[in-house]
């Protein structure tokens, strides 16, 4: 080939490489219609709920003192958002929850990785940790009172049995149910002690784990609210303070609405942890849970 050919067969231009098409973008339209698949159910049930109660109302079983319509209780619900003393009392309560299931889920996790590594514990103090569980929270609060009185301590030691049993249990639960031959791999690979427990043991037990979590938290709320309604500190309102207070005035728009609340936050907190057991299910290639 010559130097002439050579140098024309250069400057020819090339028939450029097709690019690879983009793939095609989620229609904007699905999104909104994803949300609202998982809404409207809530919806409905709300709805179904004031429709019931609206009828409920009409139907004058009980004296609108008594049982007050659906608009009246929203519209004091309305009211408390403009209330700094709401927003006070709604901090107070939420602090409470938080520090209550921090401290419990610490006890709970502690008390379930030791059941499960020891025999001994297990056979101590194994269906105590059931009996605890399946106990009144409210059965706690004379004994609490007699110990730390009317005090913040007193809300808090019985957030803390109601919670604490329910994160063991789930944590023993799910470490009993590991694969032995997932255990025996890992120690003929040479994990043992702490690694096993960090490494094999804990990542496999974590879905039952969380569903104790949820657990556990369900019992904390319950036991705070039976906490703020029996330990009464001056100067420090709450939701349950609120309650007493407003049933003590025979005011039912107000109680109800303080209900309504406390339902609200419920519910929320147990959609956290309902979205927290769906990515740990989703991680590791199961399906979405029906609940």
């Amino acid at each position: 080939m010559t130097l002439v050919s050579h140098t024309a067969e250069l400057a020819t231009p090339r028939t450029p490489l097709p690019t690879p098409a983009p793939e095609p973008a989620e229609a904007p339209s699905r999104q909104p219609r994803r949300v609202w698949a998982k809404v409207w159910p809530g919806l409905l049930a709300v709805a179904l709920a004031v429709a019931a109660w609206q009828i409920v109302f009409w139907t004058g079983w009980k004296p609108d003192y008594v049982l007050p319509s659906p608009g009246e209780v929203g519209a004091e619900l309305l009211a408390f958002l403009g209330e700094p003393k709401f927003w006070q009392a709604l901090g107070n309560t939420l602090a409470r929850a938080v520090l209550g299931f921090a401290l419990a889920l610490l006890i709970g996790t502690v008390l379930g990785i030791a059941v499960s590594a020891s025999g001994v514990l297990r056979a101590a103090i194994g269906s105590m940790l059931t009996g605890l569980q399946t106990m009144p929270s409210i059965a706690w609060f004379p004994f609490a009172i007699l110990l730390f009185g009317l005090t913040e301590n007193a809300i808090t030691f019985v957030v803390v049995l109601g919670a604490a049993p329910s994160i063991a249990n789930g944590l023993i639960s799910g470490i009993d149910d590991v694969p032995p031959p997932l255990l025996q791999t890992a120690k003929v690979l040479g994990a043992k002690g702490f690694t096993i427990y960090r490494y094999v043991i804990l990542p496999s037990a974590l879905l039952t784990y969380v569903a104790g979590l949820k657990q556990g938290w369900a019992f904390a709320w319950r036991s705070l609210m039976a906490g703020e309604l029996l330990v009464i500190i001056a100067s420090k309102p709450s939701l349950g303070v609120q309650l007493q207070y407003y049933r003590e005035f025979a005011n039912a728009p107000a109680l109800l609405a303080i209900m309504i609340v406390v339902l609200v936050l419920g519910t929320v907190f147990d959609g956290l942890f309902s979205k927290l057991t769906e990515i740990v299910r989703r991680n590791r290639g199961l399906g979405a849970t029906r609940l």
